[in-house]
């Protein structure tokens, strides 16, 4: 087949090591993460003949649409797995949708809200307030760490609210998993807590005198001569560890691997619009509609031409109905530089707006009523990527390899993708259905019921336990849980 020649070349240099590789399209833009044992072999694979020829149409189009690529190597295949998780959510690399299997790795859930707290397995990380610990590529690891904690600290298994004597009457656990059965008193609800939150600090890696105390207990039952014991308490040992290394691991969220390309972007950016320096600061933002009715608008932060998350921020629109980017974008700008000027924080050397001359001339007004017309802005129009301005000049076409035109469509991309995601979350927040399912005691009946009295589940999420309380079929205990359940996650908004 006929490979790109950087592709070639790189093709060339693969280490044989495991890690993950990132393919990009002629624009620079991140197409398709992937992971493998083997970086050399995975890689080269994709560009045989026989591959091109037996592929599906999906493979066979990503392979096509490959201009460059970069590798990033780990230390093992675990370290692989979880780093393509966490660019894959970064990315959201075009052909990763088109070809994802929905594959989700387990995760711990501990709510201390909840009167008589239990840890549980879950594969949805959702912002609810609850302390969540993983996600782990193991599943099997997950269900043994659960296992032992619940034996260790003597945590309930069952799923009721508030467990009690009639839940009692239909369970062992305190027999067979060494419960500490709270639900017929024999602890006190404080001593309870104290178990949970004991095994709370275990899983935050606080206590790891506990997996020692493991490993010893292995060592002597093999001395023993109780080899199925010891081969248990080595499962657990090894799952124990390979929990808290995980934990502790500190693994990148975005590999710095274009800062070279960016700070190159940036040289030729200063040159093409007139720039006194490269824009070492850059802000961008994006408006996204919910439903055609309610507008969002995120806000991120390039420095030295790579984004950093720490500074990207949220906007929920509050002046303007319907779908209207370009107030919308007037009334972000007019938000956020009057708080920067009022907070004496540092302006940015450059503004991104995405969209075409309307967008921009909106954002030049507000910009120019609080004396901030000397701050360098442009437009990004998609439909020909070409930067507009409101100075008269016309439309500047960057060339298609340009790493200033790369530095500027990905930072579009990730305002796009930022603004998306919000608009997303307030969606979750108006059809959390899903919320109310996970709560036990809710049948279809009640979640009927629930909706006939407060219209929608939004409205229910900002409800008070005694509002709850009092629709027909709700007690005080199923109230409370519902609101812990539907409670809104807090927000950055700007």
């Amino acid at each position: 087949m006929n490979v790109p020649p950087l592709v070639r070349e790189k093709l060339n240099t693969l280490p044989d090591k495991p890690g993950c590789y990132l393919m990009r399209d002629r624009k620079g833009t991140i197409i398709y993460v992937g992971k493998a044992v083997s970086l050399r072999k995975r890689v080269q694979s994709y560009f045989r003949d026989s591959t091109v020829r037996t592929a599906p149409p999906k493979l066979r189009s990503l392979i096509h649409s490959v201009a460059d690529l970069e590798v990033v190597t780990v230390r093992n295949d675990t370290e692989a797995l979880l780093m393509e998780s966490t660019l894959i959510k970064q990315y959201h690399p075009r052909f990763n949708i088109l070809m994802r299997d929905d594959k989700r790795y387990s995760a711990l859930r501990a709510d201390p809200r909840e009167p008589v707290p239990r840890i549980t397995t879950c594969r949805i990380v959702r912002d609810d307030n609850a302390l969540y610990l993983g996600p782990f590529p193991s599943g099997s690891v997950v269900h043994t760490v659960l296992d032992f904690i619940e034996k260790r600290f003597g945590l309930r298994k069952c799923r009721p609210i508030i467990p009690d004597a009639e839940t009692y009457k239909h369970c062992i656990n305190d027999i067979v998993r060494f419960c500490s059965a709270p639900c017929v008193n024999r602890v006190t609800p404080e001593e309870y807590r104290a178990r949970f939150d004991e095994a709370c600090a275990f899983l935050r890696g606080e206590r790891l005198g506990i997996i020692e105390e493991v490993k010893q207990q292995m060592e002597a039952a093999a001395q023993e001569k109780h080899y199925e014991k010891a081969a248990l308490l080595r499962d657990t040992w090894l799952a124990l560890y390979e929990m808290v290394k995980q934990r502790r691991r500190v693994i990148l969220s975005a590999p710095d691997i274009r800062a070279a390309d960016a700070r190159e972007g940036l040289r030729e950016l200063q040159h093409a619009i007139g720039l006194p320096a490269p824009p070492a600061l850059i802000e961008a933002f994006d408006i996204s509609n919910l439903f055609g009715s309610h507008s969002v608008a995120g806000m991120v932060v390039a420095v030295n031409g790579l984004p950093d998350r720490r500074f990207y921020r949220r906007f929920r629109i509050q002046t303007v109905e319907g779908a209207d980017d370009p107030r919308s974008m007037a009334e972000v700008i007019r938000r956020r530089y009057a708080r920067v000027l009022a907070e004496g924080k540092a302006l940015p050397n450059f503004i991104l707006i995405d969209g075409g001359i309307t967008q921009l001339r909106a954002a030049r007004a507000e910009l120019a009523a609080l004396g901030l017309s000397h701050v360098p802005s442009v437009g990004l129009a998609e439909r020909f990527e070409e930067m507009v301005t409101d100075d008269g000049r016309a439309p500047l076409r960057l060339p298609p390899g340009a790493k200033a035109l790369s530095v500027l469509t990905r930072l579009r991309d990730e305002a796009h993708r930022f603004a998306l995601d919000y608009h997303r979350r307030l969606r979750n927040r108006i059809i959390r259905e899903s919320a109310l399912d996970d709560i036990p005691g809710i049948g279809a009946a009640r979640k009927a019921a629930l909706l006939r009295h407060f219209g929608s589940v939004y409205r229910l999420s900002r409800a008070t336990v005694e509002e709850i309380d009092a629709v027909p079929g709700i007690d005080r205990t199923l109230a409370e849980a519902i609101a812990r359940a539907t409670a809104p996650p807090p927000s950055r908004e700007g």
